[in-house]
């Protein structure tokens, strides 16, 4: 009797790019995390994944490599939990190994879900782990009648490629214009680490603050953040535009319940050169771009542009390895053309009797550059950023505009944020994701010293190579000197030589004409 071959399933369209675009800097992971008023239980938390997992039968995919494309294949791997101990964001695709897409961990009062973007996009995470917590504190609570947040929706529309489902030759999204976007430039951290920065805000508030400006708090926030990124820009760096890549969620304007990638993206730009840079001017462009863009004919048509270079018989005959040298070009592409990133992934309801166990949801993404993310959850908005740099710059304009508005905010971060000299923003304990006995500034100080070390290091080489070429220089300077002075010295013994030939001929001469006299 044969053995029965696994399911397998394609790679949703959105998806198609980031297997051949991950790399260490940017493992193409997001991070969705939970925090609860009390520590986690792993044992509940185990029991909790087990009945969410059966919810989600895709996420028990393995991607492999075929011939064409990347594609999932069914596996009968059990997810385990475990506590975190690895970098936040860290890589879960390994094509050597034939593993999960994804892994939930526990940290304190944190239920963490990571996931490899390929596998699912921002609703769907939030959908798992919004089951996930209602599960978990179900078991937690047995005496408690605490609903479950179920994903009302049957396997087939979770594991629906809606991007297929709403393709429409006859619309097309139009050629844009290519833009060279102003890149943030910096020291990065070490060994491909995220610098990462959690702000918590009042949503009431921030509401408020969107309607003086007569704007949406999406707006706003993107608003705010082009401004931040603006203050920091020298005054060369203004030739070029800042533009923000904004995800949308194709779900609010296409009926899908899929729990896979079903997004588009849309750029918002502004240029420092060119305007005055006031917020409300920057409020203004933001806001104007994103009415022109967000619209159900304009997102149809980035849907039907993407599929139609897939469904290219060119394209579809190409092999794999060469398909990955195209698509990683393109990404590279897409990031000359974006400052930044801006994800909003809206407001998550909960009902009223979850809300006495749930302090807040918050959203990381993994990056190559700078990214924000925002996530709401009952009186309060997290702003999340990750970054591959250093410097904290932006992030405190970010937060500091928000609190000469009147706005209060909590931050916390995974390192040390450098805005002590600022009493208007509330400072709570480091967000200490991984190992909980390690000191993250002691870790911090040993990086600073071994980069220095590294630095002073490199510049003795430098120096040395330096030196040697000065010596060499040196060397054939003297060599050349010394050739041309031999030469000049055998030129002029041969024009010595040559006058005291020519005088003796004359002498000689001159002796011979004074004899024939004497005859």
């Amino acid at each position: 009797m044969s053995k029965k071959s696994p399911e397998w399933n394609r790679l949703d369209n959105a998806a198609k790019i980031f297997p051949s675009n991950t790399g260490k800097r940017d493992p193409k992971v997001f991070r969705f995390s939970c925090e609860l008023y009390e520590t986690v239980v792993p044992e509940l938390l185990q029991q909790a994944l087990d009945i969410t997992i059966d919810y989600f039968p895709i996420f028990r995919s393995v991607m492999k490599k075929g011939l064409f494309w990347y594609y999932f294949e069914q596996s009968r791997l059990q997810p385990v939990v475990s506590p975190e101990t690895r970098p936040i964001c860290s890589p879960l695709y390994n094509p050597d190994y034939r593993t999960l897409l994804f892994e939930v961990t526990y940290f304190g009062r944190r239920i963490n879900f990571e996931v490899f973007h390929a596998l699912t996009d921002g609703t769907g995470a939030m959908q798992f782990l919004k089951m996930l917590v209602s599960q978990y504190l179900k078991l937690r609570y047995p005496d408690r009648e605490l609903p479950s947040l179920d994903y009302d929706a049957c396997t087939s529309q979770k594991g629906e490629d809606s991007f297929q489902k709403y393709y429409d030759p006859k619309t097309t999204a139009g050629k844009a214009k290519r833009v060279s976007a102003y890149q943030i430039k910096g020291s990065k951290e070490p060994e491909g680490r995220l610098n990462v920065i959690e702000g918590v805000l009042p949503v009431k508030a921030l509401l408020d603050l969107a309607h003086q400006y007569h704007t949406t708090l999406t707006v706003l926030v993107a608003a705010v953040l082009i401004r931040s990124i603006g203050k920091q820009m020298a005054t060369g760096d203004k030739r070029k535009p800042v533009v923000l890549d904004i995800p949308v969620n194709l779900r609010n304007y296409f009926d899908s319940e899929t729990a896979r990638n079903f997004f588009g993206v849309i750029n918002v730009s502004y240029h420092f050169g060119e305007r005055s840079g006031e917020l409300d001017d920057i409020i203004e462009q933001v806001a104007k771009t994103m009415q022109e863009e967000l619209t159900r004919e304009k997102l149809s048509g980035i849907i039907n542009d993407f599929i139609k270079i897939e469904r290219n018989a060119v394209v579809r005959i190409v092999p794999l390895p060469l398909k990955d040298i195209v698509l990683r070009q393109a990404g590279r592409i897409n990031q000359r053309e974006a400052t930044s990133s801006l994800s909003n992934i809206g407001r998550t309801n909960i009902p009223e009797a979850l809300k006495p166990y749930i302090r807040l949801f918050d959203v990381i993404c993994s990056t190559d550059r700078t990214q924000l993310c925002l996530c709401s959850c009952g009186e309060l908005l997290t702003a999340c950023f990750s970054s591959v740099f250093e410097s904290t710059e932006i992030q405190k304009n970010f937060f500091r505009t928000f609190t000469e508005l009147g706005i209060s905010v909590e931050v916390a971060s995974n390192d040390s944020f450098g805005a002590a000299d600022t009493p208007e923003i509330a400072r709570v304990n480091p967000l200490r994701f991984g190992n909980p006995n390690r000191d993250s500034k002691t870790e911090r100080a040993e990086r600073r010293l071994e980069k220095e070390t590294k630095r002073q290091r490199k510049q003795t080489e430098k120096a040395g190579k330096k030196l040697q070429k000065t010596i060499a220089a040196e060397d054939k300077r003297k060599r050349k000197a010394e050739a041309k002075t031999i030469k000049h010295l055998e030129k002029s013994n041969r024009k010595q030589l040559k006058q005291r030939k020519k005088q003796e001929a004359k002498a000689l001469k001159k002796l011979e004409r004074a004899g024939k006299k004497q005859q």
